[in-house]
């Protein structure tokens, strides 16, 4: 079975396409029958992938740790190592993809960003960005939830003539760091929207810098990371929480809520940022708030979330009008050879984490390998 594993630029899609070829690696499609896999991929703002020595987690803003600790971050097969009770920084996240990457024998590219997938012959021709094309009987897509950031419409975003940046590309909050966070001489006002962890944790550190407002259309819900002297992922396995297949039931993602040691809470208090409704018109770099007050402010912050980066599934139907993925628990359902890893919510609350997608990983593989075996 050829399988083709398309890789593209997310927070954890590293994590995903690693661990499908893991899988893929184990299942053949008849004994004795060898499975090749080959993984592709590169991210929307460049090359990216766990072979390049890290190019997927390094993009996001440096001070990123693990909501999850240690013991509960672990890909099948390799133990993250260390401390089982800390939260891993970013670079480590990145050391540890590229220690499993190289445990496995699969061929591996990167750089390499995949334009196109058809219907051929029974299989597939994937045509890439550079003009080349493979082949495979089997198509998995593990570039997960975080492919592509995602810009919602905002009252008077697009008259806005300060500074705007998403998440995506925001470092740490130094002028050099980006554009306007927070800006050189400028007055260091900042607005981040969003309600998120990333919203909340970005907020936090800029308002060191600079006077923040998180801006929201919702209030911003807070879980305690450590209760009763463990941490929050501890009791989701032991409750069984973190693997209900509820995924299929959900057509709308709950909002998380943010995960948080003291610190968010706190600071959320304390006015550092403070938090607002979101604002309701903006103009030249003046925004009008929900009470009718307006301000001068310089950078408008988009902690908004992503969405799949799938648009190459696009010619062969396999994407609802949104750009979905037509699945059932990641089995494509629209085309037999065709499966995906790393969604939000694809089977369970841990389905797009490191500790949940090598568990959906081997089911689709088990799952991919019989529908091609009974082709």
């Amino acid at each position: 079975m050829n399988v083709k594993i398309d890789m593209h630029r997310n927070r954890e899609g590293a994590s995903h396409g690693v661990c499908g070829c893991r899988s893929d690696r184990r299942r053949a499609v008849r004994p004795g029958h060898r499975t090749r896999t080959t993984r592709t991929g590169a991210g929307a703002g460049g090359p990216g992938g766990v072979g390049t020595g890290g190019r997927v987690w390094p993009r996001y803003y440096d001070s990123l740790t693990l909501f999850s600790p240690a013991g509960h971050s672990s890909l099948p097969g390799l133990p993250f190592g260390g401390d089982p009770e800390r939260y891993p920084h970013r670079d480590e996240v990145v050391a540890y993809l590229l220690r499993y990457a190289d445990r496995l024998d699969a061929d591996i590219r990167t750089g390499v960003r995949v334009a196109e997938v058809a219907t051929a012959d029974g299989g597939f021709t994937l045509t890439l960005e550079d003009g080349g094309r493979l082949s495979a009987r089997g198509v998995v897509a593990a570039s997960g939830t975080f492919g592509r950031p995602y810009r919602p419409a905002l009252p008077g975003l697009e008259k806005f003539a300060g500074a705007v940046l998403h998440a995506a590309d925001y470092r740490a909050p130094q002028p050099s760091a980006g554009p306007g966070v927070p800006p050189a001489g400028g007055r260091g006002r900042v607005v981040v929207v969003g309600a998120g962890n990333s919203a909340v944790q970005i907020a936090a550190e800029l308002a060191a810098h600079a006077r923040v407002t998180l801006a929201a259309r919702h209030p911003v819900r807070f879980t305690r990371q450590r209760v009763l002297g463990r941490d929050l992922h501890w009791w989701l396995k032991v409750t069984g929480i973190d693997v209900l297949p509820v995924g299929r039931f959900l057509r709308t993602p709950p909002a998380q809520p943010v995960i948080d040691d003291g610190r968010y809470r706190a600071a959320v208090t304390a006015g550092a940022p403070d938090v607002r409704p979101v604002f309701r018109e903006m103009e030249g770099t003046k925004v009008t708030w929900t009470d009718g007050s307006t301000e001068e402010v310089d950078t408008i912050v988009l902690a908004t979330g992503y969405r799949p980066d799938l648009g190459y599934l696009r010619p062969v139907g396999a994407l609802d009008a949104e750009g979905r993925p037509r699945h059932r628990e990641g089995v494509s359902a629209t085309h037999p050879g065709l499966a995906y890893v790393g969604l939000e919510w694809q089977r369970s609350l841990s389905s797009n984490s490191l500790r949940g997608v090598g568990r959906d990983a081997t089911r689709i593989a088990a799952r991919l390998a019989a529908r091609l075996r009974a082709r």
